[in-house]
């Protein structure tokens, strides 16, 4: 048997070390069967999620962009139009442009995606793509409602009909930028027949059966292009660099129709590269396009000179000229086909001062690519043209009074500026070119004055001819190189892998879901009841009870299910009976030997158990010989006497009070040998008074001589002081605390009257503590609960669970 410790010094457990790995290992094995209930709905939920829930795919591609590209480089590199001094591309301005809306309208723009087919199942609706039962075609010229689900139905392979199954959907106009919300659209009533046009206010599209069944229904949704655009420039769309020390993207799309995403991914990257080969070609294709300006005037002049020349060699007889003439013609010839380059130089200076002024850099020619070899405006011109196209990357995601296109908006403006002063310059250098030509041209015709009239008409002729000719030749040159460039240029950019479907989907998962449903469903319960024990206020473990209080624990006392207190004299084999047995015991090591001892018995606040305690801790001394009086001290609410059979006329009040002279007068036999009772007695004005009279403690001293044991039944301490001021009179205090009942902060009360050296000699009783308490260790104490069949009512708990199994 374990014996406490009378001399137990008060200890200070800190509350970190108070957790105790057995304590929660019980406590979790006792909400095992919720656990298992927990574990099964969370884990049919899991299964559930991921049974009817559409499943999210990624598809990914891989991107290669050349290092240090700019824009325009590599353009006119075979015909001397390279684009020098260019910075190098970001490989973030390459992530940005793949991303940017223009890129993605431009993909959009070949894919039918502007309208999805949706098939119900259970608890879900899943997107069909390509193999559809029937197609939808649909006029965006005309207003329609958008981005909610339509119905079509059909019974047969001729007409159909249509309903509007969402609440909201978006009005979308043509030629416009509202999109105004409809709500509840009125469903037509009437039938369409399949290849028509439905037409409708709002609506106008016509469908047609693509499949073989004669029957059947699906749900439409039209996408507008702002809707589309959205979606694939949103958050669904991810561009990242693989590795740090490369310059390959990874183009990672999510989505719920694989098949659909790989077709953007790689449409989105054919048109990137599409656009790159279109901007490396548009230098080139201006060239061309001046040239041919150019070349018409100059075939038709050169062909009318042409015929000019014939003519007049067939009237004149004449075809060559004289030795004289011909060095003349030479000299005429090289400074007119000069002066004919300054004027063209004039012309194009013009010309781009014009696109200048007008802010039009699309039709801008490099000068290079014309044979103008000045560095300083063929450098300005590229970093013009690489500004403009800056621009336009920023333009595609963000407004014009953003700082970064206000930043470059400034640049360019600038560089316009520049490019205008220069060319002011360049263009006076050209004239003062063209008149020193003129004036050298002027001096040399005045020398072949003494040929014949008829040979220096042919020499005019021939000098314009063959001026023409030359010019001509060299701008056939010019194109001809601009158009070779123009076909040989590729792309610098290219794909590295198209676009790949993963098979597993990333959401749901599979396996994260199923854990998290594991974790919850035992977090959950586990959870519940830790919490529900740390906000109990109420008292359920003797292990705590004795960690928390400065009092030693005497014993724990099973919860009885008797209907009275007598349950030591009604059920001496009992689990209750041997926890009273078992204080006994434990009271016979603090009591002193062979003498009157005097035992008090209160708890904190009524209702605790401290006169159940009372009465069967009187019992078991009865029953071991000992001639025992029990004494109701509570004058408040007198209780002992009933459970006996006995009279409250007299009592310890009528005694105290001066009501009853003889003291053995209030004193009554019970029914029980060797138990005496002392009841309370009717209730007084004034109970605290007269339990702290001398005549009180005189009583206490006569009885002493009397009996060998005396149960004081007091009030709780807690309500009422009088139990405080008979503590002095007792020789041991039992503090009643009962299983689920008393408050925690009881115990701090306790603790409190120990420390202000009130409770010198008192020891705690832990009552009424629940059978599945014992089962699970809360109720450890030094008087063990159930017997495990070696009390009665184990005995019959056993044979009601034999009789249950024989008839299952």
């Amino acid at each position: 048997m374990n014996q406490p410790d009378p001399q137990r010094p008060p200890v200070a457990v800190p509350e970190e070390d108070l957790i105790d790995v057995k304590d929660l290992l019980l406590q979790v094995w006792r909400i095992r069967y919720y656990i298992l209930l927990s574990l099964v709905i969370t884990l049919s939920l899991a299964y559930f999620i991921i049974r009817f829930s559409v499943p999210v795919y990624q598809v990914s591609s891989k991107f290669f962009v050349k290092e240090k590209e700019s824009p325009l480089s590599g353009i006119f590199e075979t015909t001397g139009l390279g684009m020098m001094g260019g910075d190098e591309m970001v490989l973030g301005n390459q992530m940005i442009i793949l991303k940017s809306r223009p890129i993605a309208e431009a993909a959009l723009d070949r894919l039918d995606f502007d309208v999805e087919y949706i098939q119900e199942e259970v608890f879900v609706q899943k997107e069909l793509y390509q193999k559809t039962p029937i197609a939808v075609e649909v006029d965006w010229t005309h207003p329609q409602l958008a981005n909610g689900l339509i119905r079509i139905r059909w019974s047969d392979r001729q007409t159909f009909t249509l309903s509007y199954e969402d609440t909201d959907f978006n009005q979308i106009f043509p030629d416009s930028d509202s999109r105004e919300i409809l709500e509840d659209p009125v469903s037509p009533s009437q039938t369409y027949r399949f290849g028509d046009w439905v037409e409708l206010p709002m609506n106008r599209f016509r469908v047609g059966l693509t499949g073989a069944d004669s029957k059947g229904e699906l749900l439409i949704r039209l996408r507008d292009r702002f809707a589309l655009v959205n979606h694939y420039t949103g958050e669904n769309l991810q561009i990242s660099p693989m590795d740090k020390q490369s310059t390959i993207l990874q183009l990672t799309l999510k989505t719920e129709t694989p098949a659909k995403g790989r077709d953007y991914l790689n449409t989105l990257q054919s048109v990137y590269l599409e656009n790159e080969l279109k901007e490396k070609n548009a230098m080139a294709t201006n060239t061309i396009d001046f040239i041919d300006a150019q070349l018409v005037v100059l075939s038709d002049s050169l062909m009318y000179i042409e015929n000019r020349l014939e003519s007049f060699r067939s009237n004149n007889a004449t075809y060559d000229i004289s030795s004289e003439g011909s060095a003349i013609f030479e000299q005429l010839k090289e400074l007119e086909t000069e002066l004919a380059q300054e004027r063209f130089k004039r012309q194009y200076f013009q010309q781009l001062r014009n696109y200048l002024q007008r802010e039009d850099y699309n039709q801008i020619v490099v000068p290079s690519g014309l044979g103008i070899e000045d560095p300083i405006l063929n450098t300005l011109i590229e970093n013009l043209l690489e500004l403009q196209a800056e621009k336009s990357m920023h333009a595609s995601r963000l407004t014009e009074i953003s700082p970064p296109v206000r930043e470059v908006n400034r640049k360019i403006s600038d560089m316009n500026q520049s490019i205008l002063e220069l060319l002011q310059n360049v263009d006076q250098n050209a004239q003062l070119l063209i008149t020193d030509l003129e004036e050298r041209i002027d001096r040399i015709e005045r020398t072949f004055g003494g040929l014949p009239q008829t040979e220096q008409n042919l020499i005019r002729i021939q000098r314009e001819f063959s001026l023409n000719e030359d010019l001509y030749t060299f701008l056939q040159e010019k194109r001809a190189e601009a158009a070779i460039t123009r076909a040989s240029n590729t792309p610098s950019n290219k794909i590295v892998e198209t676009a790949l479907v993963n098979r597993n989907p990333i959401s749901p998962k599979k396996a994260l879901t199923f854990l998290i449903a594991l974790i919850l469903g035992g977090a959950i319960p586990v959870g519940f009841s830790m919490g529900r024990n740390y906000f109990n206020t109420k008292i359920k473990d003797g292990k705590e009870l004795e960690r928390k209080s400065q009092l030693n624990l005497l014993t724990s006392i099973n919860q009885s299910e008797e209907k009275d207190n007598l349950v030591v004299f009604n059920q001496p084999r009992s689990g209750v009976t041997e926890a009273f047995r078992s204080l006994r015991a434990n009271l016979n090591f603090i009591l002193p030997k062979e003498q009157p001892a005097v035992i008090m018995i209160t708890s904190s606040i009524s209702g605790e158990g401290k006169t159940f305690s009372s009465i069967n801790l009187a019992s078991v001394y009865a029953l071991s010989g000992k001639k025992t009086l029990l004494i109701g001290c509570d004058l408040r609410k007198p209780k002992i006497f009933e459970d006996f059979g006995l009279k409250n006329k007299h009592g310890l009040s009528t005694y105290l009070s001066g009501q009853e002279k003889d003291m053995q007068a209030i004193v009554q036999s019970t029914a029980y040998d060797h138990l005496d009772i002392i009841a309370s007695g009717p209730i007084p004005p004034n109970p605290a008074e007269l339990l702290i009279t001398e005549r009180f403690s005189h009583l206490i001293q006569q009885m002493r001589e009397s009996y060998d044991m005396i149960i004081l039944d007091t009030p709780p301490v807690g309500l009422v002081s009088e139990s405080l001021d008979l503590i002095q009179l007792a020789d041991v205090c039992l503090f009643v605390v009962r299983y689920n009942y008393s408050e925690k902060q009881f115990i701090e009360h306790i603790n409190t009257l120990k420390k202000q050296d009130i409770l010198k000699k008192a020891y705690l009783i832990f009552n009424g503590v629940a059978k599945k308490a014992h089962r699970y260790g809360y109720g450890y104490g030094y008087g063990y609960g159930y017997g495990y069949g070696y009390y009665a009512e184990d005995q019959e708990e056993k044979k009601s669970w034999k009789r249950w199994l024989g008839r299952s």
